[in-house]
């Protein structure tokens, strides 16, 4: 740790953002190397859209409304909304009828919702070292847990479609877009508005709301009813007491 905070605030910005973006592709590493069951895909799913909950409402949303207002905070929370539902609509058209269409679509949603997220995310994460401050670890470790089932459901949605070489080189591309995002945080937003960052910080909640909304809960839920509330509250519990923590 105190050789990377001896590092230039640029480079640490983007190390950091590769960092918590590296679950997507050990998630992705899990999905398409262990022989899962649905009910496990769908347990993860679950877990992981508790993590994303508690992160969008206790650390993107409050944050964003502390820096610049409901106004900016709430334009930026339907726009990221509306960017998801927009790009996973014109996905399905792309993609028409070929190979499986439910699995391929809900991969691909995946992969959308982890670039509409991630990026505003890893800009967050950027923005938290300017000043000469210490990066947010709760923060990196929040988006880290969050990450891990976005990278194996979606792997495991486009295994029937896609070769693993090609799922591979999808994720790692996510994840060298998410380090220069964080690295963009760092550098042009050093002197972005208030109402510039709470509505880009925003952006990430609401596109984390729908993919949630279209994709995670309703595949946890479809395979493993019983059980998918309680695992959720289990990992709105963590990501929430990681918060708290990070208060401290």
């Amino acid at each position: 740790m105190d050789v990377i905070a001896a590092w230039p605030g640029a480079l640490q910005a983007g190390f950091w953002g590769l960092v918590s973006g590296s679950a997507l592709l050990l998630g992705a590493l899990a999905g398409l190397r262990l022989r899962l069951s649905e009910t496990w895909v769908a347990a993860v799913m679950a877990f992981g859209s508790g993590v994303l909950i508690s992160a969008l409402a206790f650390e993107l949303m409050d944050e964003a409304y502390s820096q610049g207002g409901l106004t900016a905070s709430a334009a930026g929370f339907l726009g990221g909304a509306a960017l998801y539902v927009a790009a996973t609509s014109l996905m399905e058209r792309w993609q028409g009828n070929s190979g499986d269409k439910e699995d391929q679509e809900s991969g691909t949603a995946f992969v959308v919702g982890a670039l509409i997220d991630g990026i505003p995310e890893s800009i967050v994460v950027g923005l938290s070292l300017l000043g000469g401050s210490a990066v947010s670890l709760v923060t990196v470790i929040a988006i880290f847990l969050s990450n891990i089932p976005e990278g194996l459901s979606g792997a495991a949605g486009m295994k029937k479609n896609y070769r693993p070489g090609q799922i591979m080189l999808l994720w790692t591309g996510v994840i060298l877009l998410l380090g220069v995002a964080s690295l963009l945080g760092y550098t042009a937003f050093d002197h972005a508005s208030p109402a510039t960052v709470a509505a880009t910080t925003a952006v990430a909640a609401g596109g984390i709301l729908a993919m949630l909304m279209n994709t995670m809960i309703p595949d946890a839920f479809k395979e493993d009813h019983n059980w998918s509330g309680l695992i959720a509250a289990l990992g709105f519990l963590v990501s929430f007491t990681l918060s708290k923590l990070g208060e401290g």
